[in-house]
């Protein structure tokens, strides 16, 4: 649980899968992201994770600026991937502070492959 904020009556708490889950969200909301894979993964690409276990790709530690969070994804073959990586940054930064209070120290973002998209 993170504490978001503290009022006259009472603190405000919120899950660690609540934040994974915004996190995720945010980012898959990104142009240029295929996906998101567990934070686990070896080699195996073809678990890209849909949208009702996002979470699994993202992680969430505690520091004392905020949180660091690492989100886990895969790139579109044909797009610049440090293009990609900002926005993800900015959007889960922006995401989780403005609209959820919650203050965020860092978004790393792991690129662990790229996909080929076929169109039709």
């Amino acid at each position: 649980m993170f504490k978001v904020k503290t009022t006259d009556i009472g603190d405000i708490y919120v899950a660690e899968e609540v934040v994974e889950t915004i996190a995720g969200l945010a980012a898959i909301d990104c142009y240029g992201l295929v996906g998101m894979v567990p934070h686990n993964i070896q080699t195996n690409i073809s678990s890209i994770l849909g949208l009702e276990s996002i979470r699994k790709g993202v992680e969430v530690k505690r520091s004392e600026d905020g949180l660091i969070i690492d989100v886990h994804v895969i790139v579109g073959y044909g797009i610049k991937i440090s293009e990609v990586a900002y926005n993800v940054m900015q959007k889960v930064t922006y995401v989780l502070e403005n609209n959820a209070g919650i203050p965020v120290e860092a978004v790393n973002v792991n690129v662990k492959g790229v996909k080929v998209l076929i169109e039709a």
